[in-house]
This record gives structure tokens, C-alpha cells and sequence, in this order.
């Protein structure tokens, strides 16, 4: 039996001498120190010693079983210690190297063209004022001179939610608020916002889109002031060289009104963006009607005043030369990192 433990110490000594991985330490813990081990198998074998040899061969036993432990430990320690030096050597950074920049993200092309108007607006002296998306009928149709049975009316096709309540179908209702809050003030402001319509979805249709309108209401303005500021719009938007003209037109809320042109890039010559009239038709502006300052409790005779209003959308794809207005809202990375 002492050969046999002696011969158990040795190969339990080597297998762990050859331990390349800590997974195997318990391998060899439970074959030569379990339950159903090796050295249990021998000491199972005690009974049939004599009274004199058990106690040698139980200090024996012990002995052994300790110093396969002890071994087990230092191994188990020198492995651990192999093991953390393969992992940071695996996952060792070089301070040298070039970072990764991080994927940054672009401005929307809508967003992009209404920063650029409203700044362009705030440097001729423009505040920015907001409203509701919903919005009560009586300021999106009756203070801007379209009451309930005006045939007009069908040329906004609206979203109602109830009968005096929709969606807004541009951001007009914005100016007869500010008339409200400045009232007897002069005020000039730009209102930016989504607006919505019945409209189905086509390359030059949404039912969702987005407006920037106009007003300015003081003492002694006239149509040339709405000329003299739409065409530095026009020229700091599109380029110092281009012209406007003004085309007679027909809205509610202002008289006299016009649709507003802005000079198309070819010069004149004709092409497939202007569609060879060598203009660019860009927004609907006018005088502001006598009634609409009424309604908002500016005296007529003393004050006068000029609107306007333009899509974002289509200054956009006048701007960048984009002939769809869904590709706005598919949220394509491919289109919107151009921008």
C-alpha cells in the first residue's frame, strides 16, 4: 500500500507538472482526491492492515493527500498568472495608433434651408415667433379673411379633427397670433413650421411639409418694401446675381398678391431645372389685406403691412437640385450624408 500511494504522489505530481490550463487542475483534483479517486480507492483498502501499520500508512495518506493540494495551489496560481499575461497581451492598445473618429451625424437638407432663411430673416431684422400644429379653424381660415362658406377654402383641402378644430394648413395662423400679442406694435416675424394638407404622396406632393412665412406691420409700408426685401432674400439664398420677378396672383389675405420668381442659375438660357422659362417660381407673398389688420384690431388707415410665405421643401430642391420630395422623409443615409 505504500507503494502504491508513493506511485499515486508521482503521477498526480507529473499530470500537474503538465497542466497547460487551470480547467484541468479540477480534472486532476477530482480523479486523485475525490470521492471516487484514486487515493480514496487505496485507503479503502485499510481495513485489512494490521493495528501497527494503520497509522503509518494514514500519516502517509495525509501527507500525500497535502501535498497534491499544495501543488494543485501553486499551479493554480502560476496558471492564473500565464493566463492574465496571454489576455492583456491579446488585449494590449497601442497609445500611438490614430483613434477611430466616430461616425458623426448630418443635418437634415429641410433643416439645413430653414437655418440659412432664418438667419438670413434675423439679419434684416426679423424675430421668429411658433404656434400649434393644431390649430382652431377661426385663426387658419376666418382672421385671414376666409370665412366658413369662402370657395377658397377647398384650396387648402384640410385635415379637421373636429369642426372647429385641424391641422394647420400653413403657418398664417402664427402671424394672427403675433397681430394679437403685439397689438397696437409694429412687429415683423417669420413663422417656421410643419403644416398639413389632404394631399396624396407624389414627387412634388405631401401631406406633411414644411412652411416659412412673413409679416411685417408698421405705419407707411408699401409693396416696394416686400420687392426690396424678397429680392435680398432671393439673392443671399441663391447667389448675388439672380433676379426676382412678381407675377399677379390671387390670395385671401392680401391685396394686391403675387407669385414670386427668382432667376434660374442657367442664366436665362433655359434648362431642365427651370424647364426653359429661366425662372424659378419660389413663394406667394402680397400686401396684407385692410380686413386681416381689422380682424387683429390694427387700424387700416394707419397701419399697412406685407406678407409671404415658401416651402422649405421646395426652396430645398430648388437649392440642391432635387426632383423628388419624398426622398426628404425616407431617412436614406446614402442621400442625407451628401448634406
Amino acid at each position: 500500500m505504500k507503494e502504491q500511494l508513493e506511485k499515486l504522489r508521482q503521477e498526480a505530481l507529473a499530470e500537474l507538472a503538465q497542466a497547460v490550463q487551470s480547467t484541468a487542475l479540477n480534472e486532476i483534483r477530482v480523479k486523485y482526491l475525490g470521492k471516487k479517486g484514486s487515493l480514496t480507492a487505496i485507503l479503502r483498502g485499510m481495513g485489512a492492515l494490521s493495528p501497527e501499520e494503520r497509522p503509518v500508512i494514514g500519516e502517509l495518506a495525509n501527507e500525500v493527500r497535502q501535498q497534491i493540494e499544495a501543488a494543485i495551489a501553486e499551479r493554480g496560481d502560476n496558471l492564473a498568472k500565464q493566463e492574465q499575461q496571454t489576455r492583456l497581451a491579446a488585449e494590449e492598445i497601442d497609445i500611438l495608433l490614430p483613434g477611430r473618429r466616430p461616425s458623426l451625424g448630418h443635418p437634415h437638407p429641410i433643416q439645413l434651408v430653414m437655418d440659412e432663411i432664418a438667419e438670413i430673416f434675423i439679419g434684416l431684422g426679423f424675430s421668429i415667433a411658433e404656434g400649434p400644429e393644431v390649430e382652431k379653424d377661426y385663426y387658419n381660415f376666418e382672421a385671414l379673411n376666409l370665412p366658413k362658406d369662402h370657395p377658397a377654402r377647398d384650396m387648402h383641402d384640410s385635415l379637421y379633427i373636429t369642426p372647429e378644430v385641424l391641422l394647420r394648413t400653413h403657418t398664417s395662423p402664427v402671424q394672427i397670433r403675433t397681430m394679437e400679442q403685439q397689438y397696437p406694435n409694429p412687429f415683423r416675424v417669420i413663422a417656421p413650421g410643419r403644416v398639413y394638407r389632404r394631399d396624396a404622396l407624389d414627387a412634388t406632393h405631401s401631406p406633411m411639409f414644411t412652411q416659412i412665412e412673413g409679416m411685417v406691420v408698421d405705419e407707411g409700408i408699401t409693396f416696394g418694401d416686400l420687392k426690396g426685401t424678397l429680392e435680398v432674400f432671393a439673392q443671399r439664398m441663391f447667389g448675388s446675381d439672380r433676379k426676382v420677378r412678381f407675377r399677379p396672383s390671387y390670395f385671401p389675405f392680401t391685396e394686391p398678391s403675387a407669385e414670386v420668381d427668382v432667376s434660374c442659375g442657367c442664366g436665362g438660357k433655359g434648362c431642365r431645372v427651370c424647364k426653359g422659362t429661366g425662372w424659378l417660381e419660389i413663394m406667394g407673398a402680397g400686401s396684407v389685406h385692410p380686413l386681416v389688420l381689422k380682424m387683429s384690431q390694427y387700424d387700416p388707415e394707419r397701419f399697412t403691412g406685407f406678407a409671404f410665405g415658401m416651402g422649405a421643401e421646395r426652396i430645398a430642391m430648388l437649392k440642391y437640385d432635387i426632383r423628388d420630395i419624398r426622398v426628404f422623409y425616407e431617412n436614406d443615409l446614402r442621400f442625407l450624408a451628401q448634406f
